[in-house]
């Protein structure tokens, strides 16, 4: 009885082992198929206007080039708030090609503002945060 409850112990834990490398082994297929993805470099991922007219909308334009080995293409594009419109590349952006964001800043309220867009494409997993900031006059 004794080496039953045994071996049964050992199988448990044996099939346990089993069941951990298991999702290891497709993390690390994943991370494989990511790397060989395509990816994007930033000409700017920070702008600054410095000055700009109260009641003016300001078009501040976001460049990026697809260094990849496949066609990237942007998802969605958001402003962190509604003062700040939005428009980018439609199109696939093919490799080694270029494409923009264009942020479009309301600049209603005196002061000096920070605003973010957040941009997802299909060439990374996280959001890209882009940062627009400057001084109302």
């Amino acid at each position: 009885m004794k080496i039953i409850k045994i071996s049964m112990l050992v199988l448990a834990l044996s099939l346990m082992s089993f069941s951990a490398i298991a999702p290891v082994k497709s993390l690390t297929a994943e991370t494989k198929i990511s790397e060989t993805a395509s990816t994007i470099v930033w000409k700017a991922e920070t702008i600054d206007v410095g000055e700009i007219p109260q009641g003016t909308p300001k078009a501040i334009v976001y460049e990026f080039k697809n260094t990849g080995k496949t066609a990237v293409v942007i998802t969605q594009v958001q402003g962190s708030c509604g003062c700040t419109a939005t428009d980018y590349t439609k199109e696939p952006i093919l490799p080694g090609k270029s494409a923009k964001v264009t942020a479009t800043y309301n600049a209603a309220n005196k002061g000096a503002f920070t605003k973010t867009v957040t941009v997802t494409t299909s060439a990374e997993t996280a959001p890209k945060i882009l940062t627009l900031k400057g001084t109302v006059i």
